[in-house]
């Protein structure tokens, strides 16, 4: 096998240090300003690692919602190179299989894994890789000789690769996600920016007391919250936002969250409200 030559892009990056460090010195192997098409790309803040993620598409951005929500995943890096590019040429040339290239240069690109994620279950902490694809590009026979260069890289790093296609996202989940993600820190909110940390858990508490079986729709719950405490119109809400985003307020995320309905509170956890730091 012939010996290839790295381009000075794939050289500048590495000297950036794209793809390396982990939760909020991660920084991810391509971002958005590097993409000629933006298309459906998009930035968010991420909870669990203080930084602003990078997304390629409406699905990525969904996946990032829920490993965001659950309780095992501690960091996630997302467009994640496939380093050293040696590793992944050579797989290819084994397999068979032309290696992806710059459609401008005809060099070998630098390939990316949507999102490696770290998952801590206490007992044990491991990563996997996880590529996200619409479940119909999976009939296309280059999608999936580049997915088997990618299957076969994680595999030989011992580390856990599969597919998640928009089957197995849930849109109304990812949804509901969506609206109380901003949610999780209180004090981005004005109203609670210099508010006591006590006078917040109090008000939480007189709040989850009120949504307690009651029959009425959340909009009118929180509306008659505000002009009881004298806080400016909203204020119920944000705060039912921030409980749900905390899980100290736990509903069926399967089921739209629609404040204009009646919403069945499964469960309260007081404890996490106790754990808040407010700062």
């Amino acid at each position: 096998m012939s010996k290839r030559k790295r381009t000075s892009k794939v050289d500048k990056w590495i000297k950036e240090g794209r793809g390396t460090g982990v939760g909020l010195d991660y920084q991810p192997w391509i971002k958005i300003q590097d993409v000629s098409s933006l298309g459906r790309s998009t930035r968010l803040k991420g909870i669990k690692t203080g930084r602003q993620h990078e997304f390629l598409s409406d699905l990525e951005r969904n996946y990032f919602y829920l490993t965001e929500f659950s309780d095992f995943v501690s960091d996630i890096r997302e467009q994640y190179p496939l380093l050293p590019q040696e590793e992944t040429i050579i797989i290819a040339d084994e397999l068979g299989i032309k290696h992806p290239t710059d459609p401008k240069t005809g060099d070998p690109i630098v390939m990316t894994t949507d999102f490696l994620l770290t998952v801590n279950k206490g007992q044990e902490v491991f990563e996997v890789a996880r590529t996200i694809k619409m479940k119909d590009e999976l009939f296309k026979e280059r999608v999936l000789e580049k997915f088997e260069i990618e299957r076969e890289y994680w595999r030989r790093k011992n580390i856990d690769w599969a597919i998640v296609t928009d089957e197995y996202i849930p849109k109304i989940m990812t949804r509901n996600i969506s609206y109380i993600h901003d949610y999780y820190d209180i004090r981005n909110y004005d109203i609670f920016r210099e508010m006591d940390s006590q006078y917040i858990e109090d008000l939480s508490l007189s709040l989850m007391q009120r949504l307690l079986n009651n029959k009425l729709k959340i909009r009118t719950i929180t509306n008659e919250f505000d002009a009881d405490t004298h806080l400016p119109f909203g204020s119920g809400v944000t705060l039912f936002y921030y409980l749900l985003a905390r899980k100290i307020i736990v509903i069926d995320m399967l089921m739209p969250l629609n404040l204009e309905q009646q919403i069945h509170i499964k469960s309260f956890d007081e404890s996490r409200l106790k754990k808040v730091k407010y700062g």
